[in-house]
């Protein structure tokens, strides 16, 4: 057994995981959790227009990315991987970034491919579910994009047969799309023609309609299946292994969509990180449903709160 730490930073927020890591002769492995956790930092902010990270996101990162140094110390951990997606891919000032994350963690922070996060989320969001029922897709909607994978489960590993990030998320489609408070008809119609345009090169490149089930996850998910819930707080294990028919998920995205920003924040299932975002998140949602629906004839969607961060950790072995 190995006590790793893995964290992962988004376009919207960073995560960090520590667990113990046990590997069986059997090529087996299982993760424990020891801390899990969660900042919004927003280092995207602003990216898609300026293409620059902004000396207040790398603020706040730098923030979070200190205190995170100082639990994975304190809490013993002997392998440590980061990894940095899309907003870092997009900057032209990544050097800032890579050069703090050096400074404090003491590793480099990995730029990783769209598709090997997608591949990592997949690892990460099928141990908890039963083989027999792949083929799954995995989505991961972030702030800046979008994965969607296709794969199966035996048991001891996961084999990827298809896999594609694209650049969709709900920080971006906010910024891009959803401006007025609430969002009008007309915008949330461009923004619902712009999803579907962006994310049919992953349905076009994607064995999508092999696929037996599909698995939702990341915070946007699973905040939608909190909201869905009338959940009267957060609750991880209450949103963990739930499920969202196509009916729920429309329902929950016309209601987010539809509200103020000052509602949405009064809702307590909804981090104050993710108040002006989540609205557009839940529209990527929707429009994911109905793809699925009309590629695979899927109509459920199950929410895990296991995802790339558990990747990260397991590919540590």
């Amino acid at each position: 057994m190995a006590r790793v730490a893995a964290i992962d930073c988004g376009t919207n927020s960073i995560r960090l995981l520590v667990a113990d890591l046990t590997e069986r002769e059997d090529g087996t492995a299982s993760l424990r959790d020891v801390h899990r956790e969660m900042r919004i930092v927003r280092l995207g902010e602003g990216v898609d227009a300026t293409k620059r990270l902004s000396v207040a996101a790398l603020k706040r990162t730098r923030d979070a990315l200190a205190d995170y140094t100082m639990i994975c110390r304190r809490k013993g951990a002997e392998r440590v991987r980061m990894v940095a997606t899309s907003a870092t891919r997009d900057a032209t000032n990544r050097d800032e970034f890579f050069s703090m994350t050096r400074e404090l963690l003491g590793v480099e922070a990995e730029v990783i491919s769209g598709d090997e996060e997608a591949r990592l989320s997949f690892t990460g969001a099928v141990g908890d579910l039963e083989p027999e029922d792949g083929p799954f897709v995995v989505s991961d909607i972030g702030g800046g994009s979008t994965e969607l994978v296709v794969g199966t489960w035996d048991g001891k590993r996961a084999e990827v047969t298809g896999a594609l990030s694209v650049d969709i998320g709900c920080v971006r489609i906010t910024e891009r799309c959803l401006p007025s408070d609430p969002p009008t008809a007309e915008e949330i119609a461009q923004a619902h023609a712009f999803a579907a345009e962006t994310l049919q090169p992953a349905f076009d490149a994607v064995p999508v309609a092999d696929a037996r089930t599909w698995v939702g996850v990341a915070g946007t998910i699973t905040t939608i299946s909190a909201v869905a819930q009338e959940l009267p707080a957060y609750d991880s294990e209450r949103t963990h292994l739930s499920r969202l028919s196509r009916a729920e998920i429309t329902r929950t995205a016309q209601r987010l969509l539809a509200a103020s920003k000052e509602e949405r924040a009064a809702n307590p299932t909804i981090h104050p990180g993710r108040v002006d975002v989540i609205a557009g998140g839940a529209l990527i949602t929707e429009v994911l449903s109905e793809k699925l629906w009309q590629t695979a004839g899927i109509g459920e969607l199950l929410v895990s709160e296991h995802d790339i961060l558990d990747g990260i950790a397991l590919s540590l072995r």
